[in-house]
């Protein structure tokens, strides 16, 4: 059973815009996709429309209503905080082992199924666990990380960071997809150029700001 984890670099990047791509170009390859968004923040039932799970809904070609976030997420808090943080306020913390369990249920059920990460790489979700951490315990022969990164000022070194950390813990992602930024000082196709000087073998797929790419060819 394929799992597709879609990490990135920081937030607001794009995970959210390539996850739903993504999940869009399988289903019409005819591949049962499902995905989860397990942990979000920043949402309640007015901000809702907005959201990243709205996005993953409508991809899915589920109704994007409040009513449908537990399709997606099991942990939703409405301060737009980090999870540890979001989650302290509401009171609670994350069982990090019911993450992990909860995403390898739904793995065992749908081939393949999309997770999107929160935040960047090593976000924290509780007092010790980061997202790197969720990572490696989902990690396994049918696991494939894609790496989503921007195309802002400042973004190789983030990207080239985070790449580092991902291959020293066995988690290459399969490509890097550069979500074009709001604000660019250089084109796409720069940074795109500039960036696999120093990514070795991976694959870099540049994707422009409202555009698409051919991100389900990575799968076929």
């Amino acid at each position: 059973m394929t799992t597709i984890f879609v990490t990135s670099s920081g937030t607001d990047i794009g995970k959210t815009y390539v996850s739903a791509m993504l999940i869009r170009q399988l289903r019409a390859k005819g591949l049962p996709v499902q995905a989860l968004k397990p942990v979000v923040s920043g949402i309640d039932e007015t901000t809702f429309p907005e959201s990243d799970p709205a996005a993953l809904l409508a991809a899915l070609g589920e109704e994007v209503a409040f009513d449908n976030v537990d399709l997606l997420s099991r942990w939703v808090f409405e301060p737009a905080l980090s999870p540890d943080m979001a989650a302290a306020r509401a009171g609670v913390e994350i069982d990090f082992a019911e993450l992990v369990n909860h995403c390898k249920a739904r793995a065992s059920l749908h081939d393949p199924l999309v997770i999107e990460g929160v935040g960047g790489l090593m976000v924290p979700l509780n007092a010790e666990k980061t997202v790197l951490d969720w990572m490696q315990a989902l990690n396994g022969p049918d696991f494939v990380p894609l790496l989503v990164v921007g195309s802002y000022l400042g973004t190789i070194s983030h990207t080239l960071t985070t790449l580092d950390v991902m291959h020293r813990n066995d988690l290459a992602p399969r490509a890097i997809i550069v979500s074009e930024s709001l604000s660019n000082p250089v084109s796409l196709e720069e940074t795109v150029e500039v960036m696999s000087r120093f990514t070795g073998t991976t694959p870099i797929i540049p994707v422009p700001r409202n555009g698409e790419a051919d991100i389900a060819g990575l799968f076929a």
